[in-house]
């Protein structure tokens, strides 16, 4: 360090555009990072533009050498997590660094400063800024750049956590399965055309037209087949509301699945764009010609080859038995149909739990490979 280190708090517009833009500076020789939308970065972290924080309170931070900024990370309290697990953990997220452990304990320090102060007695993450959005610090699989909703890092990333006295809890999964190579194997194939012989079970895509209840279908059924996962939290009616919004200009009706037994939803697939590929050019600008660019090659002339699936997901009361599986496997299978013949090439299922190791064999079973792990840390305050 050529200067004295010196902390600061994200207080306004101008400090908070500094901390959106540092992993310019942290990325710029990698060639896999794929800069993120700076006004989706606002949105995402400021009160009042994003229904987190109904429910949660945060605080940025960036390190500073001299004039330059060389780290950052937040620190949140989500209310959410002692309600519905009587826990008083706080969280960490939106870290970035440079190869330099005291920058490194300067920012985990003050994050952990500012949530024992308020009564936490864990720091646990890194989450961006919720368990159900960004989750994880990647820490196998850098040789490929990251897809919608999921985070990068450098390699370095992860010691300087360990070193700090942060200890992994849990890793999660991404899976690739390349489309057109894939084929579901014979018993498989057998089990799901038995299963939607029957004609009280079927597959059906969303209706645009009853957009807003078919979302709330799927957010419904999310919220009842993730109810047991590791620190689940639930969608919020704001946060639902606000996913709703924000999913219409992504999501596309052929490409999103609710399966149905006697007419009621038991399951669903949503399946999105790789929006990281279509922007990955933009260098996080939508103006003045970055949002022309982006409609066209999502809406207009779409040529897009990968997709990732952030959702799916089979009632409680069916998951383990024969008829949960035809209805994942028949999804699974739907969907693949579908965007191959759109002509995508490959599609990213994410995240899995460790200890899912039922959903995890079953994505092996039809082909998808495990090529990112990401990890979560914590320590006792």
């Amino acid at each position: 360090m050529n200067s004295p280190l010196y902390i600061k708090e994200v207080k306004n517009k101008a400090d908070l555009k500094k901390f959106i833009e540092l992993p310019w500076m942290i990325f710029k020789d990698d060639k896999n990072w794929v800069p993120p939308l700076k006004i989706e970065r606002e949105e995402l972290l400021t009160k009042g533009k994003n229904a987190y924080f109904e429910h949660a309170i945060a605080q940025y931070w960036l390190v500073f050498n001299g004039d330059i900024a060389v780290g950052r990370i937040s620190a949140q309290i989500d209310d959410l997590v002692e309600k519905h697990h009587n826990l008083k953990t706080g969280h960490f997220g939106f870290f970035d660094c440079i190869n330099d452990q005291e920058v490194a304990n300067l920012l985990l320090e003050t994050a952990v400063s500012w949530l024992k102060e308020r009564g936490r007695d864990e720091i646990l993450g890194p989450f961006n800024l919720s368990i159900n959005e960004e989750t994880g610090l990647l820490v196998d699989g850098f040789d490929t750049p990251p897809s919608l909703l999921m985070g990068h890092a450098l390699p370095y990333f992860e010691n300087l956590l360990l070193d700090y006295g942060l200890a992994p809890v849990k890793d999660t999964y991404a899976y690739r399965l390349a489309i057109v190579k894939s084929k579901m194997p014979p018993a498989i194939r057998k089990l799901v055309d038995r299963t939607f012989a029957n004609n009280h079970i079927k597959i059906r895509p969303i209706n645009m037209k009853n957009y807003e209840e078919d979302m709330k279908i799927i957010m419904s059924i999310f919220n009842d087949a993730w109810i047991n996962n590791w620190k689940y939290l639930p969608f919020t009616k704001a946060e639902l509301k606000q996913n709703i919004k924000d999913m219409k200009m992504l999501l596309r009706p052929d490409f999103t699945y609710i399966a149905e037994v006697d007419g009621t939803a038991q399951a669903m697939m949503v399946t999105l764009p790789n929006l990281n590929e279509i922007i990955a050019d933009l260098n996080g600008k939508l103006m003045p010609v970055g949002l022309f660019k982006l409609l066209w090659r999502l809406k207009v002339s779409p040529r897009f080859k990968t997709v990732r699936v952030p959702l799916m997901g089979v009632r409680l009361e069916h998951q383990n038995t024969r008829l949960g599986g035809a209805l994942a496997f028949g999804l699974i299978e739907k969907s693949r149909q579908v965007v191959s013949a759109f002509g995508c090439t490959d599609a990213e299922l994410s995240w899995v739990l460790e200890e899912n190791t039922r959903l995890s064999k079953m994505l092996e079973t039809i082909g998808c490979v495990k090529y990112k792990t990401y990890r979560i840390f914590s320590k006792e305050l």
